[in-house]
């Protein structure tokens, strides 16, 4: 069976100011707090998640 890829999700900007989607999408992914991170499969699902919220997150590969 193949092994599934991770990425590891690291929260860069505060929730603060920004519209509420974004705070919704970065609560949805586990985070909450600047430089938290979280590790999650890398599926289509996930990496929709992180496209809405680019701008508040750093992406790498585990």
């Amino acid at each position: 069976m193949a092994e599934t890829k991770k990425i590891r999700i690291t929260q860069t900007r505060s929730v603060i100011d920004q519209l509420e989607h974004a705070k919704r999408t970065i609560k949805a992914l586990g985070l909450g707090r600047p430089n938290y991170s979280v590790v999650k499969n890398d599926t289509p699902q996930i990496r929709g998640m992180v496209d809405k919220v680019r701008h508040m997150v750093k992406v790498e590969e585990v």
